[in-house]
């Protein structure tokens, strides 16, 4: 019995020197390439505005972030129209994610909204204007189509038009709102902490 026991733990003992011997295995996942967002870096920051005279009444708030190590740029946007004798008015707020497409080839913006819906866009940049193409979606406005530019008109302004279509109906402008980049209030200095008043 004794002679059994010594066997098997030298079978045993064996097999654990081999298996340190092995070298760990290591999984590597390749990553996508880091998107070129050089032609969209001046969208970054906080955007405030309001709308143009020809539309509806109202004030637009937008912020343009990078995000995940840069290979993301997020989008939030707040939006208040007044009602018109033709519009109802409108609140809204909603989320973008923007990235390239899985064959790296194109900008993609998805755009989750507080309504509900969850729409995508293709986007296309030329000569400082930032235009977003209405694709589907997971779960687009059923038979509405939206689609949106952001045009640079100087350092610091932008304009934003956003057109929309009924169903089956042609394109007509929503609103154009005029944004101005906002500047982080100055920080005041920190005062030099008092020195020890003495007893």
């Amino acid at each position: 019995m004794r002679r059994c026991s010594s066997v098997l733990v030298l079978i045993l003992g064996g097999a654990v020197a081999l298996a340190k011997e092995k070298p760990p295995i290591v999984h590597r996942i390749p990553q996508p390439p880091r998107p070129d967002f050089s032609e969209l870096e001046w969208l970054v920051g906080e955007w405030r505005g309001t709308t143009t005279e020809k539309s509806p009444q109202g004030e637009v708030s937008l912020s343009i972030a990078f995000d995940l190590d840069k290979r993301f740029m997020v989008f939030r946007e707040q939006l208040s129209l007044a009602p018109t004798p033709t519009w109802v008015g409108s609140k809204e707020a909603w989320l973008g994610v923007l990235g390239r497409d899985h064959s790296n080839a194109a900008f993609v913006l998805r755009v989750y909204s507080d309504t509900g819906f969850v729409s995508r866009y293709r986007v296309t940049v030329e000569a400082g204007t930032v235009s977003f193409h209405p694709e589907g979606g997971e779960q687009p406005p059923p038979g509405w189509l939206f689609r949106r530019t952001l045009q640079r008109t100087d350092v610091g302004e932008m304009l934003e038009t956003v057109q929309v279509a009924p169903p089956r109906k042609p394109f007509f402008d929503y609103y154009t709102a005029k944004l101005t980049r906002a500047i982080p209030p100055a920080v005041p200095p920190t005062p030099p902490p008092s020195k020890p008043t003495p007893e």
